[in-house]
């Protein structure tokens, strides 16, 4: 279902160029944010809205299974997201600490988020490309999968939490199941888990064990389609409709919308950053 607060949909977004206009001269508009209003449309939907640059590739008949009209943001939705990442002196966006038992993590109460995929998806790249605003937060990416050993957790100014959890499969923690399934089942302030599917190779069996854990719990989960800058445009078409038909058909809590980003072109980071916005509360 929509976000509450969502209005002025993406499909209208190109046809009111008095949209862009005010939120390009609005002070509340980050000078970022104001760049990219200005970029050609073509540009502009494939960078906000990268499914619907999909859909131009669809006939008629299979847009629907798309779901693209299920998370539908303003552009001032997106505006209002942003900022909300934009690290400020009253908006501290910083690491806080790392834990690889549930005991150990931080005690906070503020709604929380987790990343979660297969070792070498893009999770630390993936994060790195939402903070981007945020330049001095220090997200550890590194070029050999299996990075990531900890649960590492950073606080977005007083709104809520996002979690980097560890890859499973190649040179995950010996004691992965133990940390991840315990964090998933007993974080009581976790709103939203969202799995990162590599959309070169799709979903692989390894995808099954964090799958598997958010359908035991009950966990409200997205999947998130990274590195489509490494898809040819046929090869994107597949893997979407493929595992969109996977959604549709062999899970319970996953969002029916799929999520493709680029941490290299920042493809789909604005409308990711504003559906997390949404998901803990901060679009409201």
């Amino acid at each position: 279902m929509a976000a509450p607060g969502l209005r002025l949909g993406a499909e209208r977004l190109f046809e009111m160029p008095a949209v862009l206009e005010r939120l390009s001269r609005s002070n509340s508009t980050s000078q970022a944010f104001a760049e990219v209003l200005r970029l050609p449309k073509q540009q502009l939907r494939k960078l906000l809205y990268p499914l619907q640059e999909v859909e131009r590739f669809l006939a008629p008949d299979r847009r629907q299974d798309l779901h693209l009209r299920i998370f539908d943001p303003s552009p001032e939705d997106i505006a209002r997201a942003d900022k909300v990442f934009t690290a400020t002196e009253g908006n501290r966006i910083d690491y806080v600490s790392s834990a690889v038992r549930i005991d150990h993590a931080p005690d906070l109460s503020r709604p929380e988020v987790c990343f979660i995929g297969r070792s070498n998806v893009g999770k630390s790249s993936l994060i790195k490309a939402l903070f981007s605003l945020a330049p001095e937060v220090e997200v550890r990416v590194s070029k050999k999968p299996g990075h990531t050993k900890k649960m590492n957790f950073f606080k977005v100014g007083k709104h809520f939490t996002v979690v980097d959890m560890p890859g499973y499969g190649y040179r995950a923690p010996e004691d992965f199941v133990d940390m991840v399934e315990t964090y998933l089942k007993e974080r009581r302030n976790l709103k939203r888990t969202f799995l990162l599917v590599d959309s070169v190779v799709g979903i692989q069996k390894t995808d099954n064990i964090a799958i598997e854990m958010c359908e035991e719990f009950a966990l409200p989960y997205v999947i998130v389609l990274t590195k489509i800058d490494k898809s040819s445009k046929g090869h994107l078409l597949k893997q979407v409709l493929q595992i969109q038909k996977f959604v549709n058909t062999k899970t319970q809590g996953c969002f029916p919308q799929l999520f493709p980003v680029s941490a290299v072109t920042f493809s789909g980071i604005h409308m990711l950053r504003c559906f997390i916005a949404s998901v803990t509360g901060n679009l409201d």
